[in-house]
Protein backbone atom coordinates (compact mmCIF):
# COMPACT_ATOMS: atom_id res chain seq x y z
CA UNK A 1 0.00 0.00 0.00
CA UNK A 2 1.29 3.88 -0.75
CA UNK A 3 2.73 5.63 2.36
CA UNK A 4 0.43 9.25 2.82
CA UNK A 5 3.69 10.85 3.87
CA UNK A 6 2.98 14.35 3.91
CA UNK A 7 5.21 17.20 4.70
CA UNK A 8 3.03 19.50 6.31
CA UNK A 9 0.91 16.90 8.13
CA UNK A 10 4.06 15.60 9.30
CA UNK A 11 5.17 18.87 10.61
CA UNK A 12 1.13 18.91 12.92
CA UNK A 13 1.86 15.71 14.42
CA UNK A 14 5.38 16.30 15.21
CA UNK A 15 4.04 19.87 16.93
CA UNK A 16 1.33 18.30 18.99
CA UNK A 17 3.24 15.32 19.61
CA UNK A 18 6.50 17.40 20.65
CA UNK A 19 5.69 18.35 24.01
CA UNK A 20 6.35 14.40 24.77
CA UNK A 21 9.33 14.48 22.91
CA UNK A 22 7.83 11.99 20.53
CA UNK A 23 8.19 11.34 17.10
CA UNK A 24 6.33 9.52 14.46
CA UNK A 25 7.74 6.02 13.24
CA UNK A 26 7.04 5.19 9.41
CA UNK A 27 3.99 3.80 9.08
CA UNK A 28 1.52 2.30 6.42
CA UNK A 29 -1.93 4.18 7.30
CA UNK A 30 -4.98 2.45 6.73
CA UNK A 31 -3.48 -1.28 6.47
CA UNK A 32 -5.58 -3.66 8.14
CA UNK A 33 -3.63 -5.79 10.59
CA UNK A 34 -1.62 -9.01 8.56
CA UNK A 35 -3.98 -11.15 10.20
CA UNK A 36 -6.69 -9.32 9.42
CA UNK A 37 -7.66 -8.97 12.95
CA UNK A 38 -8.08 -5.06 13.84
CA UNK A 39 -6.11 -2.77 15.99
CA UNK A 40 -8.31 -0.81 18.48
CA UNK A 41 -7.03 1.55 20.96
CA UNK A 42 -9.60 3.25 23.57
CA UNK A 43 -9.40 6.84 24.49
CA UNK A 44 -11.01 8.10 27.62
CA UNK A 45 -12.39 5.49 30.34
CA UNK A 46 -15.08 6.40 32.47
CA UNK A 47 -18.95 4.52 31.86
CA UNK A 48 -18.78 4.91 28.43
CA UNK A 49 -14.89 4.14 27.54
CA UNK A 50 -15.58 1.06 29.25
CA UNK A 51 -18.81 0.39 27.05
CA UNK A 52 -16.12 0.81 24.17
CA UNK A 53 -13.82 -1.39 25.20
CA UNK A 54 -16.25 -3.95 25.97
CA UNK A 55 -18.03 -4.09 22.70
CA UNK A 56 -15.13 -4.14 20.63
CA UNK A 57 -13.04 -6.74 22.79
CA UNK A 58 -16.55 -8.40 22.27
CA UNK A 59 -15.74 -8.49 18.82
CA UNK A 60 -13.87 -11.50 17.03
CA UNK A 61 -12.15 -10.01 14.87
CA UNK A 62 -10.68 -7.02 16.84
CA UNK A 63 -7.82 -6.53 19.35
CA UNK A 64 -7.83 -3.80 22.10
CA UNK A 65 -4.15 -3.47 22.22
CA UNK A 66 -4.39 0.04 24.00
CA UNK A 67 -6.24 2.16 26.52
CA UNK A 68 -5.60 5.84 27.88
CA UNK A 69 -7.15 8.19 30.40
CA UNK A 70 -5.43 10.79 32.24
CA UNK A 71 -7.14 9.36 35.43
CA UNK A 72 -4.88 6.89 36.69
CA UNK A 73 -7.23 4.96 38.74
CA UNK A 74 -9.52 4.96 35.64
CA UNK A 75 -6.71 3.38 33.47
CA UNK A 76 -5.64 0.53 36.50
CA UNK A 77 -9.22 -0.35 36.45
CA UNK A 78 -9.64 -0.76 32.93
CA UNK A 79 -7.12 -2.52 32.07
CA UNK A 80 -7.96 -5.12 34.95
CA UNK A 81 -11.09 -5.72 33.53
CA UNK A 82 -9.54 -5.71 29.78
CA UNK A 83 -7.10 -8.76 31.49
CA UNK A 84 -10.54 -10.86 32.19
CA UNK A 85 -12.16 -10.11 28.51
CA UNK A 86 -8.64 -10.39 26.48
CA UNK A 87 -6.59 -13.09 28.59
CA UNK A 88 -2.87 -13.32 27.90
CA UNK A 89 -2.47 -10.55 25.60
CA UNK A 90 -0.59 -7.52 25.96
CA UNK A 91 -1.98 -4.43 26.65
CA UNK A 92 -0.29 -0.84 26.64
CA UNK A 93 -2.17 2.18 29.11
CA UNK A 94 -1.08 5.38 28.76
CA UNK A 95 -1.80 8.65 30.26
CA UNK A 96 -1.78 10.86 27.41
CA UNK A 97 -3.72 10.13 24.18
CA UNK A 98 -1.09 11.35 21.98
CA UNK A 99 1.58 8.14 22.67
CA UNK A 100 -1.38 6.05 21.09
CA UNK A 101 -1.61 8.14 17.74
CA UNK A 102 2.09 7.82 17.62
CA UNK A 103 1.67 3.86 16.74
CA UNK A 104 1.53 2.77 13.66
CA UNK A 105 0.41 -0.56 14.24
CA UNK A 106 -2.75 0.97 15.55
CA UNK A 107 -5.61 0.75 12.61
CA UNK A 108 -8.48 2.79 14.86
CA UNK A 109 -9.59 4.85 18.07
CA UNK A 110 -12.16 5.17 20.16
CA UNK A 111 -12.78 8.23 21.69
CA UNK A 112 -15.27 8.52 25.06
CA UNK A 113 -13.39 11.98 27.03
CA UNK A 114 -15.67 14.84 27.90
CA UNK A 115 -17.24 16.34 24.81
CA UNK A 116 -14.51 19.10 24.76
CA UNK A 117 -11.67 17.21 23.60
CA UNK A 118 -13.80 14.91 20.86
CA UNK A 119 -12.93 16.89 18.02
CA UNK A 120 -9.23 17.58 18.73
CA UNK A 121 -8.80 13.69 19.66
CA UNK A 122 -10.38 13.00 16.18
CA UNK A 123 -8.98 15.12 13.80
CA UNK A 124 -5.60 14.38 15.28
CA UNK A 125 -5.73 10.80 14.51
CA UNK A 126 -7.16 11.39 10.70
CA UNK A 127 -3.88 13.22 10.39
CA UNK A 128 -1.97 10.24 12.04
CA UNK A 129 -4.07 7.85 9.64
CA UNK A 130 -6.01 5.91 12.48
CA UNK A 131 -10.02 5.82 11.16
CA UNK A 132 -12.59 6.88 14.28
CA UNK A 133 -15.21 5.68 16.55
CA UNK A 134 -15.99 8.37 18.45
CA UNK A 135 -18.94 9.56 20.87
CA UNK A 136 -21.48 12.24 20.73
CA UNK A 137 -21.77 14.90 20.65
CA UNK A 138 -19.56 15.07 17.53
CA UNK A 139 -17.62 18.21 18.74
CA UNK A 140 -17.52 21.16 21.00
CA UNK A 141 -18.42 23.81 18.51
CA UNK A 142 -19.19 24.15 14.89
CA UNK A 143 -15.89 25.67 13.54
CA UNK A 144 -14.35 21.66 15.54
CA UNK A 145 -17.28 20.27 13.02
CA UNK A 146 -15.91 21.57 10.05
CA UNK A 147 -12.36 20.69 11.09
CA UNK A 148 -13.38 17.42 11.53
CA UNK A 149 -15.03 16.73 8.30
CA UNK A 150 -12.10 18.55 6.73
CA UNK A 151 -9.54 16.63 7.56
CA UNK A 152 -11.70 13.13 7.57
CA UNK A 153 -12.01 13.79 3.91
CA UNK A 154 -8.30 15.00 3.23
CA UNK A 155 -6.75 11.60 5.15
CA UNK A 156 -9.61 9.47 3.57
CA UNK A 157 -10.46 8.03 7.06
CA UNK A 158 -13.30 6.67 8.11
CA UNK A 159 -15.64 7.99 11.12
CA UNK A 160 -18.76 6.32 12.80
CA UNK A 161 -20.63 8.06 15.92
CA UNK A 162 -21.98 6.68 18.68
CA UNK A 163 -25.35 6.95 18.34
CA UNK A 164 -25.83 3.35 19.47
CA UNK A 165 -29.73 3.51 19.06
CA UNK A 166 -29.22 4.31 15.03
CA UNK A 167 -28.53 0.88 14.76
CA UNK A 168 -32.02 -0.26 16.08
CA UNK A 169 -34.86 -1.97 13.76
CA UNK A 170 -37.14 0.55 15.01
CA UNK A 171 -35.11 3.84 14.12
CA UNK A 172 -34.87 1.88 10.69
CA UNK A 173 -38.56 1.22 10.59
CA UNK A 174 -39.42 4.76 11.14
CA UNK A 175 -37.26 6.05 8.82
CA UNK A 176 -38.51 3.95 5.92
CA UNK A 177 -42.35 4.79 7.05
CA UNK A 178 -41.81 7.91 6.59
CA UNK A 179 -40.17 8.21 3.39
CA UNK A 180 -42.50 5.96 1.75
CA UNK A 181 -45.20 8.76 2.39
CA UNK A 182 -47.31 6.85 4.78
CA UNK A 183 -48.03 9.79 6.66
CA UNK A 184 -47.70 12.60 3.69
CA UNK A 185 -45.40 15.06 3.26
CA UNK A 186 -44.72 15.99 6.94
CA UNK A 187 -44.29 19.50 8.03
CA UNK A 188 -43.97 19.78 11.81
CA UNK A 189 -41.41 17.46 13.58
CA UNK A 190 -41.16 17.73 18.08
CA UNK A 191 -38.65 16.45 20.24
CA UNK A 192 -38.17 16.39 23.54
CA UNK A 193 -36.47 15.08 26.31
CA UNK A 194 -38.18 14.94 29.65
CA UNK A 195 -34.92 16.17 31.83
CA UNK A 196 -32.47 19.58 32.06
CA UNK A 197 -29.51 19.92 34.43
CA UNK A 198 -29.38 19.51 37.69
CA UNK A 199 -28.94 21.73 40.87
CA UNK A 200 -24.88 21.02 42.09
CA UNK A 201 -25.23 23.24 44.65
CA UNK A 202 -22.19 25.68 45.43
CA UNK A 203 -18.87 23.23 45.92
CA UNK A 204 -15.41 24.93 46.78
CA UNK A 205 -12.09 24.10 44.98
CA UNK A 206 -10.12 21.44 46.02
CA UNK A 207 -6.63 19.42 45.74
CA UNK A 208 -6.57 17.78 42.89
CA UNK A 209 -6.91 13.98 43.44
CA UNK A 210 -3.58 11.85 42.79
CA UNK A 211 -3.17 10.61 39.93
CA UNK A 212 -5.45 12.59 37.51
CA UNK A 213 -3.70 15.33 35.27
CA UNK A 214 -6.09 17.86 35.63
CA UNK A 215 -4.52 20.33 33.16
CA UNK A 216 -4.79 17.39 30.35
CA UNK A 217 -8.02 17.05 31.37
CA UNK A 218 -9.61 20.73 30.74
CA UNK A 219 -7.27 20.80 27.54
CA UNK A 220 -8.74 23.31 24.99
CA UNK A 221 -11.21 24.72 27.69
CA UNK A 222 -10.02 27.55 29.85
CA UNK A 223 -8.20 26.94 33.18
CA UNK A 224 -10.00 26.78 36.16
CA UNK A 225 -8.96 25.00 39.86
CA UNK A 226 -10.39 21.89 40.64
CA UNK A 227 -13.67 21.55 41.47
CA UNK A 228 -14.90 17.59 41.68
CA UNK A 229 -18.20 18.60 40.14
CA UNK A 230 -16.78 19.86 36.99
CA UNK A 231 -14.70 16.64 36.53
CA UNK A 232 -15.73 13.37 35.14
CA UNK A 233 -19.90 12.63 34.97
CA UNK A 234 -20.73 16.08 35.61
CA UNK A 235 -18.35 17.96 33.83
CA UNK A 236 -21.73 17.51 31.40
CA UNK A 237 -23.60 20.32 33.34
CA UNK A 238 -20.64 23.40 32.21
CA UNK A 239 -20.35 25.45 29.08
CA UNK A 240 -16.88 25.27 29.23
CA UNK A 241 -16.94 21.75 28.45
CA UNK A 242 -20.74 20.30 27.01
CA UNK A 243 -24.21 21.33 26.95
CA UNK A 244 -26.32 20.27 28.95
CA UNK A 245 -28.87 17.19 29.29
CA UNK A 246 -29.73 18.98 26.01
CA UNK A 247 -26.52 18.29 24.55
CA UNK A 248 -26.24 15.26 25.32
CA UNK A 249 -29.43 13.83 24.41
CA UNK A 250 -29.91 15.69 21.73
CA UNK A 251 -28.53 13.82 18.86
CA UNK A 252 -30.27 10.59 20.24
CA UNK A 253 -33.47 11.70 18.62
CA UNK A 254 -32.53 14.66 16.59
CA UNK A 255 -31.20 11.55 14.63
CA UNK A 256 -34.73 9.51 13.62
CA UNK A 257 -35.63 13.11 12.43
CA UNK A 258 -32.97 14.00 10.11
CA UNK A 259 -32.06 10.75 8.74
CA UNK A 260 -36.02 10.34 7.83
CA UNK A 261 -36.23 13.91 6.41
CA UNK A 262 -32.62 15.17 5.76
CA UNK A 263 -34.01 19.01 6.63
CA UNK A 264 -31.96 21.66 4.52
CA UNK A 265 -31.82 25.34 4.16
CA UNK A 266 -32.37 25.99 8.11
CA UNK A 267 -32.85 30.09 8.34
CA UNK A 268 -33.83 30.60 11.84
CA UNK A 269 -33.34 29.72 15.53
CA UNK A 270 -35.13 30.38 18.32
CA UNK A 271 -34.49 29.37 21.84
CA UNK A 272 -35.60 30.21 24.95
CA UNK A 273 -35.01 28.44 28.57
CA UNK A 274 -33.86 29.11 32.26
CA UNK A 275 -30.02 28.42 33.81
CA UNK A 276 -29.81 25.57 36.20
CA UNK A 277 -29.28 26.05 39.90
CA UNK A 278 -25.69 26.14 41.33
CA UNK A 279 -22.41 26.30 40.04
CA UNK A 280 -23.91 24.47 36.91
CA UNK A 281 -24.44 26.86 33.71
CA UNK A 282 -26.73 24.80 31.17
CA UNK A 283 -29.62 24.83 30.64
CA UNK A 284 -32.35 23.71 33.61
CA UNK A 285 -34.77 23.52 30.43
CA UNK A 286 -34.24 24.70 27.03
CA UNK A 287 -37.33 25.06 24.18
CA UNK A 288 -35.92 25.83 20.63
CA UNK A 289 -37.82 26.56 17.56
CA UNK A 290 -36.16 26.01 13.98
CA UNK A 291 -37.01 27.14 10.55
CA UNK A 292 -36.49 24.90 7.38
CA UNK A 293 -37.16 25.47 3.92
CA UNK A 294 -40.30 23.37 4.35
CA UNK A 295 -40.05 21.80 7.95
CA UNK A 296 -40.91 23.36 11.11
CA UNK A 297 -38.63 21.49 14.00
CA UNK A 298 -39.12 22.11 17.76
CA UNK A 299 -37.15 20.90 20.68
CA UNK A 300 -38.65 20.60 24.21
CA UNK A 301 -37.55 20.15 27.51
CA UNK A 302 -40.82 18.39 28.66
CA UNK A 303 -43.12 16.47 26.25
CA UNK A 304 -45.67 18.35 23.53
CA UNK A 305 -48.81 18.57 23.95
CA UNK A 306 -49.82 15.69 21.38
CA UNK A 307 -51.19 12.13 21.57
CA UNK A 308 -48.82 10.01 23.31
CA UNK A 309 -45.81 12.40 24.38
CA UNK A 310 -46.73 12.36 27.94
CA UNK A 311 -45.74 7.92 28.31
CA UNK A 312 -42.70 9.11 26.56
CA UNK A 313 -39.40 10.29 28.54
CA UNK A 314 -37.95 11.02 25.30
CA UNK A 315 -39.61 11.21 21.34
CA UNK A 316 -39.87 12.21 18.35
CA UNK A 317 -43.40 13.20 17.03
CA UNK A 318 -43.76 13.41 12.49
CA UNK A 319 -46.96 15.69 11.35
CA UNK A 320 -47.85 15.12 7.99
CA UNK A 321 -50.86 16.14 5.70
CA UNK A 322 -51.88 12.72 6.09
CA UNK A 323 -51.51 11.26 9.32
CA UNK A 324 -48.89 11.53 12.46
CA UNK A 325 -46.13 9.12 13.64
CA UNK A 326 -44.93 9.32 17.11
CA UNK A 327 -41.65 7.04 18.29
CA UNK A 328 -38.94 6.75 21.11
CA UNK A 329 -35.80 4.54 20.88
CA UNK A 330 -37.98 1.19 20.81
CA UNK A 331 -41.68 2.10 20.05
CA UNK A 332 -43.35 3.82 17.26
CA UNK A 333 -47.18 4.42 17.03
CA UNK A 334 -49.00 5.36 13.17
CA UNK A 335 -51.92 7.34 12.96
CA UNK A 336 -53.71 8.09 9.62
CA UNK A 337 -57.92 8.73 9.41
CA UNK A 338 -58.06 8.45 13.30
CA UNK A 339 -56.93 4.49 13.15
CA UNK A 340 -53.52 3.68 14.75
CA UNK A 341 -50.91 1.15 14.30
CA UNK A 342 -47.60 0.11 15.18
CA UNK A 343 -46.77 -0.68 12.02
CA UNK A 344 -47.49 -0.30 8.05
CA UNK A 345 -46.67 -3.67 6.11
CA UNK A 346 -47.63 -2.43 3.26
CA UNK A 347 -44.30 -0.81 3.37
CA UNK A 348 -41.26 -2.48 2.04
CA UNK A 349 -38.39 -2.88 4.34
CA UNK A 350 -36.12 -0.77 1.98
CA UNK A 351 -33.22 0.20 4.50
CA UNK A 352 -30.39 -2.64 5.02
CA UNK A 353 -30.48 -3.62 8.93
CA UNK A 354 -27.47 -3.13 11.17
CA UNK A 355 -24.92 -6.04 12.25
CA UNK A 356 -24.53 -4.16 15.61
CA UNK A 357 -22.71 -0.35 15.63
CA UNK A 358 -19.43 -1.28 16.60
CA UNK A 359 -19.45 -4.07 14.14
CA UNK A 360 -20.56 -1.77 11.68
CA UNK A 361 -17.86 0.49 12.32
CA UNK A 362 -15.39 -2.32 12.13
CA UNK A 363 -16.87 -3.48 8.37
CA UNK A 364 -16.49 0.08 6.88
CA UNK A 365 -12.82 0.42 8.40
CA UNK A 366 -12.16 -3.10 6.96
CA UNK A 367 -14.16 -2.53 3.65
CA UNK A 368 -13.22 1.48 3.77
CA UNK A 369 -16.89 2.12 2.85
CA UNK A 370 -19.51 4.60 4.78
CA UNK A 371 -20.96 3.72 7.83
CA UNK A 372 -24.43 4.39 9.41
CA UNK A 373 -23.54 7.26 11.29
CA UNK A 374 -20.79 8.66 9.18
CA UNK A 375 -19.48 12.40 10.08
CA UNK A 376 -20.53 14.36 7.32
CA UNK A 377 -24.36 12.79 7.99
CA UNK A 378 -23.39 13.50 11.80
CA UNK A 379 -21.57 16.79 11.46
CA UNK A 380 -25.01 18.29 9.90
CA UNK A 381 -27.77 16.64 12.23
CA UNK A 382 -25.17 18.02 15.26
CA UNK A 383 -25.22 21.42 14.06
CA UNK A 384 -28.44 22.65 15.07
CA UNK A 385 -27.94 21.49 18.42
CA UNK A 386 -24.79 23.81 18.98
CA UNK A 387 -27.12 26.86 17.25
CA UNK A 388 -29.93 26.31 19.45
CA UNK A 389 -27.23 26.93 22.54
CA UNK A 390 -25.84 30.11 21.04
CA UNK A 391 -29.46 31.50 21.09
CA UNK A 392 -30.03 30.29 24.56
CA UNK A 393 -27.25 31.91 25.76
CA UNK A 394 -27.62 35.38 23.87
CA UNK A 395 -31.28 34.94 24.76
CA UNK A 396 -32.49 35.66 21.17
CA UNK A 397 -33.92 34.75 17.91
CA UNK A 398 -31.09 34.29 15.39
CA UNK A 399 -30.98 34.13 11.41
CA UNK A 400 -28.90 31.85 9.80
CA UNK A 401 -26.88 31.42 6.42
CA UNK A 402 -26.89 27.75 5.92
CA UNK A 403 -24.43 28.07 2.76
CA UNK A 404 -21.75 30.31 4.84
CA UNK A 405 -22.85 28.45 8.04
CA UNK A 406 -22.65 32.10 9.68
CA UNK A 407 -25.16 34.05 11.76
CA UNK A 408 -27.02 36.78 9.44
CA UNK A 409 -25.38 40.14 10.36
CA UNK A 410 -24.92 38.97 14.46
CA UNK A 411 -20.86 39.41 14.98
CA UNK A 412 -21.63 38.16 18.46
CA UNK A 413 -23.35 35.26 17.64
CA UNK A 414 -20.87 34.25 15.28
CA UNK A 415 -18.10 34.81 18.20
CA UNK A 416 -19.48 31.82 19.40
CA UNK A 417 -19.20 29.50 16.50
CA UNK A 418 -15.36 28.68 17.57
CA UNK A 419 -13.47 28.89 21.13
CA UNK A 420 -9.48 29.81 20.88
CA UNK A 421 -8.05 26.55 22.95
CA UNK A 422 -5.62 27.90 25.86
CA UNK A 423 -2.26 27.58 24.06
CA UNK A 424 -0.87 24.65 25.37
CA UNK A 425 -3.65 22.60 23.94
CA UNK A 426 -4.60 24.32 20.60
CA UNK A 427 -3.03 21.14 18.95
CA UNK A 428 -5.09 21.35 15.73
Amino acid sequence: MKSNHNPRRQFVKQSSLGALGLTLLPSIYGQVAPSDRLRVAHIGLGGMGNNHMKWFAGLPEVDVVALCDVDEQHLASTLKTLKTLQPGKKVDGYGDFRHILDRSDIDAITCATPDHWHAQIATLAFQAGKDVYGEKPLSYDVREGQLMLKNQEKHNRIFQLGTQIHATDNYHRVVEIIQAGAIGKVHTVRLWKNDGSPDLGHPKSVAVPKGLNWDMWLGPAPYVDYIPERCHFTYRYFLDYSGGMFADFWCHIADVAFWALKPKGLKSIAARGEAAAGISDTPKWIDIDYEFEDLNLHWSTTPPNVPGAQEMGIGAYFEGDKGTLICDYNNRKITINGETVTDIPEVPKSIPRSPGHQQNFVDAVKSRTVPESNLAYAREMTLPMHLGLISWRLGRKLQWNPDKEKFIGDSEANALLSRKARKKWRLV
